[in-house]
């Protein structure tokens, strides 16, 4: 199952939910649910507009591992 990393790389990179909210131009609502939830299932264009705004390709968001229930 994927697993998304925004939590992670948008830490690593100093930027808080509401910055990559505006920055992505990607409603909060939407941001806060990947932020706390990274199994959320989500549109590759909301990754890529996440991943643009990050400045890093759309593959570093994903990883690949064990689901939530395991």
């Amino acid at each position: 199952m994927l697993r998304l990393r925004v939590k992670e790389v948008a830490k690593e990179k100093g930027i808080g939910m509401a910055k990559l909210s505006r920055i992505a131009d990607v409603s909060y609502k939407t941001i806060q649910v990947i932020w706390h939830d990274p199994y959320h299932d989500t549109s590759f264009e909301i990754l890529d507009r996440i991943a643009k705004a990050l400045d890093v390709p759309t593959i570093a968001l994903l990883e690949d591992g064990p689901g939530p229930d395991q």
